[in-house]
């Protein structure tokens, strides 16, 4: 692991005294040097000390959910290399090092932990499982990008998508906008398997099988919305633009037949339909040139960021731009 580089573990907690302590001492061991900071969520246990006891670096987030505790992280922090990972001992610490070798043997700005089981029964809540199968044909589809596991929690990113991401969710949702967002903007990402197992005896899961789930549907609407208009709004404009037809066609083939329209009201309402449709395909036109006019400038704020360059082998001799201890950038010779 490249000495000259800033890793920091994010690790949000809400009551979660029984395997903070472990989930800190393990990801110390894993890459030592690296900064593990504990986000602490409103937590009515005893969390914080436990944390504090393991080594960790503890701030608080009075904002209630992950999402919020992301956003306020990805803020405060200034690192080369983030992780993300729960505060419930469900994810297997020895993993990093190979995910923070992958990222910058790509280079790559996101590599996502697949979550694999490593208990003969398995590790998911009822309905979890399904329900994460589903989420990852369905974003997969509707974004044009394949995701394995998009509800993992359990990733390593850049400093370039960090500072890059606008962190709008507010609870378990959030693991959904990082992938649109890595999707979106098209970033270098990759996959890597990592050990997956239950919750130790006593410890409690804060997830919602059905509202959390509602509110991730909820999210992958609005992104299609945000980031795919001319789908969401062309989809609209097709159901209007038939149900005006169906309505109006009759009506038509009478007036053709006998000149006259008898009802009226049919006749008026398939004419409102037909309208919204019009105006519904012109706003997902507007909005589409909005989004590239905002995907552009994304993607310019996103290439002002210093990439991540570890110092290869084959860079012997040469002189490369690093990323030291502090923000300021050195010329090292390579010898």
């Amino acid at each position: 692991m490249p000495d000259h580089l800033r890793i920091a573990a994010i690790v949000p907690c809400h009551n979660e005294e029984i395997t903070i302590a472990t989930v800190v001492r393990d990801l110390q061991a894993a890459v030592p040097g690296m900064t593990v900071y504990v986000y602490d969520n409103n937590s009515t246990d005893r969390t914080v000390e436990e944390a504090l006891s393991a080594g960790a670096v503890v701030r608080h987030e009075y904002f209630k959910g992950k999402g919020n505790v992301i956003r306020r992280a990805f803020s405060d922090i200034e690192a080369d290399i983030y992780v993300t990972i729960d505060g419930d001992d469900t994810y297997e610490a020895a993993d990093l090092p190979a995910m923070i070798e992958l990222l910058l043997d790509g280079p790559y700005d996101h590599v996502l932990g697949v979550r694999q089981d490593t208990q003969e029964t398995s590790s998911y809540r009822p309905g979890h499982e399904s329900g994460n199968k589903m989420f990852n044909r369905l974003t997969s589809r509707l974004f044009k990008s394949h995701v394995t596991d998009m509800l993992s929690g359990y990733r390593v990113f850049s400093r370039r998508f960090v500072k890059s991401f606008p962190a709008i969710s507010k609870r378990f949702e959030i693991e959904t906008e990082l992938t649109v967002h890595m999707m979106a903007l098209r970033l270098p990402c990759a996959e890597h398997p990592v050990g997956f197992r239950d919750r130790p005896d006593g410890s409690e899961s804060k997830l919602s099988t059905f509202g959390d789930g509602f509110r991730i549907l909820g999210l992958i609407a609005q992104l299609v919305q945000h980031e795919r208009p001319r789908l969401y709004y062309g989809t609209l404009t097709l159901v209007f633009g038939l149900l005006s037809l169906v309505l109006g066609i009759p009506v038509i083939v009478e007036f053709l037949s006998t000149g006259l329209v008898p009802r009226f009201p049919t006749a008026f309402l398939a004419a409102i339909l037909m309208v919204i449709a019009f105006l519904l395909g012109s706003i997902g036109l507007v909005i589409d040139g909005i989004r590239r006019g905002r995907r552009e400038t994304a993607r310019l704020h996103y290439l002002a960021l210093e990439a991540v360059v570890p110092v290869r082998p084959e860079a012997i001799g040469q002189n490369r731009t690093v990323r030291g201890p502090s923000d300021a950038e050195q010329q090292l010779p390579l010898a």
